[in-house]
């Protein structure tokens, strides 16, 4: 991979990292401290680094020049200091993928204002921040527990469907790897094409580019 593939991979990762440093900062402004005691609300990349899902999924989804998957290591979260009950937790969830779009928005505003003076690298690394970014936002917002949507939907449904999809939710933590392992699999056997050409489509509104 050149030089500029490892810098969008490194910003891409450092996306990541963002994304998971929101639900800290969120939690921890609706009253739960736990991310800031476990030395999570830091921008230190190294204690929020999964070697998995922060380097090598996203490593080989970007060579492969397909839909980017990544996480980094879930900011501890005690749902139970939270104000707002439910709503405190789809907050916190919603705050990841949000940070995602932010950056996109971002790039893709220094591309717009200073395209002319950047390089065509620079413009190029931009654009592939921006495009992963809302990539990693859809992804996210994914009603597949334990995706942050999940937390988000959860938020809206009835007590009864409220306590079951919960349920379901537990029972993907439970599962560890395995539980994980399988919403991956249903991603890229199901939803992968699906989800690039929502990306492409909303990258391709924002910027004007079709492709």
């Amino acid at each position: 991979m050149e030089t500029i593939g490892f810098v969008i991979l490194g910003l891409i990762i450092f996306s990541i990292i963002l994304h998971e440093i929101a639900h800290g900062y969120v939690a921890y402004w609706l009253g739960d401290p736990t991310a800031k005691y476990a030395g999570r609300m830091t921008l230190n990349p190294f204690p929020h680094i999964d070697p998995v899902g922060s380097v090598l999924i996203p490593g080989i989804g970007f060579m492969l020049g397909g839909f980017i998957l990544g996480w980094a290591k879930p900011v501890p979260i005690n749902p139970y200091n939270l104000k707002y009950g439910k709503w405190g937790e789809s907050l916190v969830g919603f705050a990841g993928p949000a940070t995602n779009m932010l950056i996109a928005f971002v790039a893709l505003l220094v591309i717009r204002f200073a395209g002319g003076v950047m390089s065509e690298s620079g413009t190029e690394i931009l654009a592939a921040v921006a495009y992963s970014n809302v990539g990693l936002a859809l992804l996210n917002m994914l009603p597949i527990p334990p995706l942050d949507g999940s937390k988000v939907l959860a938020a809206f449904l009835p007590p009864a469907l409220y306590i079951q999809y919960r349920g379901l939710e537990n029972l993907t933590y439970s599962l560890g790897p395995v539980g994980l392992l399988v919403v991956l699999i249903v991603i890229f056997n199901f939803l992968s094409p699906v989800l690039s050409g929502i990306t492409r489509a909303i990258f391709g509104f924002l910027t004007g580019v079709v492709f």
